[in-house]
Formats: structure tokens, sequence, C-alpha cells
């Protein structure tokens, strides 16, 4: 490969220190820059200045997913390499803007060296990977690849009754010359690069890791209502407690979840109480659940039985489950892997295939092209944290093997790359 362009790591760098910027916490470490806020935009906006300066032509869907196109010599579907900018409210300076900045990486590096390849590439910039903001998250991955509808997402609310429609609008008017369109299209193949959020590659010594696929994810939301009433006064035997249902049904549920052994990943992340009050029986408990597994069929035996534990253990209150998320596992392209792995030996780079226990943007576009994953070491497995670190030499290779196999993928039949 020693015929293929090679990327500049310090400007690369550079340019994730300066995106690092909008949006920093006090402390200088962190990144707050949520789906579809101020800062977000701001990120998307340099981007764009960024990507006019070299040709790209930009565009946004309805879903407000950007997009950053170079030509090809010749038509037809690109393929599409990026991954997001936005940030969880005390995020990290890797954890998706890696991976869009590589991508922008890999593109400069063509355009320096005067190569125009064999069909269009695409840069994309996918809104609101995180749900921090909006949940659930990969709203804007989920539109684009027809799973999920427009109108839901413009529905959904934040914490301050803010709605994504109206952000969305906002995004559009902010950006009045950028052109618009319906969201979807069609994809030759698809590679996204991203810090690995867990330390294997760190603790085997890999810097590239090839990824095999992504474990299925189930997220739930529950509500236990009972009766409210006087903690003094109230008889125990009358009580309609919803957190005594609450415990019971967690503790049920983490039965359940341990005896679908090792790989099941169970947590109750969020849990709200109301009235919240210390002299007054609870009358409502929200509670969220997520629950994972590399295997569907154990994934969807497991859902069920969170839900018979739900039902079983709520009386005397009432519970209403709804299952937010339904993304059961998949698989990448073994061809893409392949070459992943190829491009990494060919500059000395030790590299392994992985499974990614995170869920990524690139899960909803496996069903529709080839598409893959690379991955590099983040500091003691540790993101969606202000301390979330990659090295600089990692930052290096996942972005040149990014190039290599994306101009591989840009220059083969699509039946190639399956």
């Amino acid at each position: 490969m020693d015929d293929l362009p090679r990327i500049d790591g310090g400007r690369l760098w550079s340019r994730l220190m300066e995106m690092a910027a909008i949006g920093a916490l006090p402390d200088g470490k962190g990144v707050n820059r949520q789906a579809l806020s101020a800062e977000d935009r701001d990120a998307m906006r340099k981007l764009i200045g960024w990507g006019q300066a070299i040709g790209l032509a930009p565009g946004f869907d309805t879903a407000g997913n950007l997009f950053l196109e170079m030509a090809g010599q010749t038509q037809g579907a690109p393929v599409l390499i990026g991954s997001h900018l936005d940030s969880q409210p005390t995020g990290g300076r890797f954890d998706g803007v890696f991976g869009v900045l590589a991508a922008f990486e890999a593109l400069e590096t063509l355009h320096d060296a005067g190569i125009v390849p064999p069909r269009p590439v695409t840069l994309v910039a996918w809104m609101n990977e995180e749900g921090s903001r909006f949940a659930p998250g990969m709203m804007g991955s989920e539109v684009f690849a027809g799973t999920r509808s427009l109108a839901d997402i413009r529905a959904t609310a934040d914490a301050g009754g803010v709605t994504a429609g109206a952000e969305l609008d906002l995004l559009a008017e902010s950006f009045p010359d950028v052109p618009c369109r319906a969201p979807g299209f069609a994809l030759h193949a698809y590679v996204e690069p991203h810090i690995e959020q867990a330390d294997l590659l760190e603790t085997t010594g890999m810097v590239i890791g090839a990824v095999s696929g992504i474990q299925g994810k189930k997220t739930y939301d529950l509500t236990l209502t009972g009766r409210e009433a006087h903690a003094g006064t109230e008889p125990m035997e009358r009580r309609q407690d919803a957190v005594q249902a609450f415990a019971r049904i967690a503790a049920a549920m983490q039965s359940a979840a341990l005896a679908a052994g090792p790989d099941i990943r169970f947590t109750i992340g969020r849990v709200e109480v109301l009235p919240n009050a210390p002299s007054v029986v609870p009358a409502e408990v929200r509670f969220r659940i997520d629950l994972r597994h590399p295997e569907n069929a154990v994934l969807d035996a497991t859902g069920l039985a969170l839900e018979a534990a739900a039902r079983d253990g709520a009386a005397p209150c009432q519970v209403a489950v709804r299952r937010m998320v339904d993304a059961p596992a998949n698989d990448f392209s073994p061809a893409l892997r392949a070459a992943i792995r190829e491009s990494a030996a060919a500059h000395g780079i030790p590299a392994a295939d992985l499974l990614s226990a995170a869920g990524h943007d690139a899960r909803h576009m496996a069903p529709l092209c080839p598409s893959a994953m690379i991955f590099i070491p983040c500091r003691g497995g540790l993101s969606h944290h202000p301390d979330e670190w990659a090295e600089p030499a990692h930052v290096a290779a996942g972005a040149q093997v990014l190039l290599d196999v994306c101009l591989r993928a840009a220059s083969s039949d699509q039946g190639d790359l399956t």
C-alpha cells in the first residue's frame, strides 16, 4: 500500500482539539454538545466550513443528518463514512467526533493528493446518536434507514419540553444556504470509525479493531402506579407503595438476567419516584431498563422474562411496560473486515477482530449495504466521561485504515464487499 496517500495525523489531532472546544466543560477536558443544541449547530457549522474550503458539497436531510460529498469519477451510490458529533452531557473529546473527523481527514488527504475516487465518497454526521437529550438515541440513522418515522422523532421532547421538531426547524433556519432533502438514499458501502469504549484492544496491545458486529439491545420504559398516602397514618396492609413494588421487580429482574449467563448486560439506569417526599407513600415509580446480548435468541428470551417479572411483582400496584428500542444483534461485512485487517497489516499496525458491546449508527446501515466499523483503543476503556482519551498515534492509525478501506470499497463492486 505504499502507493496510497498518507493522512496527516497532526492535522487530524489539531482538528479534534479544536472541535473539543465547542461545548467544552469548565474542567477543559470533557464536552457537553448534546443533539440539536446550539453547540451541536456550532460544530456542524465548523465542519461545513472546513468542507467547503476543499470543495465538499454540504447537505442536510430533514432528520438533521449532515453530509459532505466528494464527487467521484462516476456517479452512483456513495461510500458513506463518518459517525456523530453529539455528546453526552459530560462526554469526552473522542466519542463520535473521532469518526467524523477521521472521515474528514480521509477526504482532505484525497483532495490534497489530487485523487478523485472511483465513485462518490460522502462524510456523514448522524443526528442524535447519544440519546441524552432526546431519547432514544440513533434517531438520525434510524430515520435514514426507514426503521423510524420522521414524525416520531419530531414529536420527541427533551426534559425542558422542547421538541426535536422545533430544533430541527431551527437547524434548517440556521443553514438557509445548505440544501436539505428527504432522508434516505442508496449506499454502496458504509464504514464507521470509533473509539472502542472498552479495554480489549488496550489490554491485548492491539491498535485497530475490525468489528465483527454489534450485540443486540432492548430498552424498556416502565411505570409503576400505586396510591399516595400519609407515611404516618396509612396502615402497611393497605398501602399501594410503588417503591416497594419496584424493589421486588428489580430483584426479580436481576435474577432473571443472571440466569441468561455471563454475556448478558442488564442495567436499571434511571429511576424517578413521585412525589419523592420523605413522609409520603410513593405513588409512582418510572424506570428504564437497558438489556444487551450478542445472541438474539437469548436477548429475546431474557426480555420476555423481564416483562414477566414486572407483571408478577407489581401487585397491588399497576405496571405499564413500553418497549422503546428493540435492536437485534448484527454482523458486519466479512470482506470489509478483511480489508481493515489487511490495511493494518500493511502499515505494521496490530489488529484484531472484536465484537462491539455498545450500540452505534452502523447497526442501522448494515441491512442497507456492506458495512463495517474500525475501532481504536481508548484509555482504560473509559468513555462518556470527561477523562476519555485516545492516543494521537492511534487516532492517526484509525484514520489511515479508514482511508485505505474507503478507497478499496470505492474501487470494488458491491457484490465483492459482502
